[in-house]
């Protein structure tokens, strides 16, 4: 299985959300995983605004970015090019699409392209339904 890992699951994961076990599950039977660029950045985002409300102090945030940058290691990460996002100011055939989320879908179609079996995992329920919409089927 190859996988698009989208920022909601990292999240999860990382956070130690209620999902964190089916996230872990579906990371584990991964053949191969990619994320984009994006995801990357609002991990790192979150992370800071998690710290700043008091949600993990910042030694869980350390943690957690550094389980993220030993892990990524085997990931591959999709940029944000010019292509993806000409595809994100496109329609979805469910708006509406914030813009992070379109940013998404594009790199996820991008990423279809090139492997016509990717699943996305996402637990972003406006990514899931366009994700299904598109003709993939989002995980977990």
């Amino acid at each position: 299985m190859i996988l698009y890992v989208e920022s909601s699951a990292v999240l999860a994961w990382l956070l130690g959300e209620p999902t964190q076990r089916d996230v872990l599950a579906t990371l584990t039977r991964a053949k191969r995983l990619v994320c984009s660029r994006l995801t990357l950045v609002e991990v790192d985002r979150t992370l800071h605004v998690a710290v700043a409300i008091g949600r993990i102090d910042a030694t869980e945030a350390k943690t957690a970015r550094e389980l993220l940058a030993r892990v990524r290691q085997q990931w591959a990460v999709l940029e944000l090019t010019e292509q993806v996002c000409r595809r994100s100011g496109q329609r979805f055939p469910q708006e509406p699409v914030r813009t992070l989320d379109a940013l998404h879908l594009a790199s996820m179609l991008e990423l279809q392209s090139l492997e016509p079996k990717i699943q996305p995992l996402t637990l972003d329920q406006r990514v899931r339904e366009n994700a299904l919409l598109l003709g993939f089927q989002p995980l977990p």
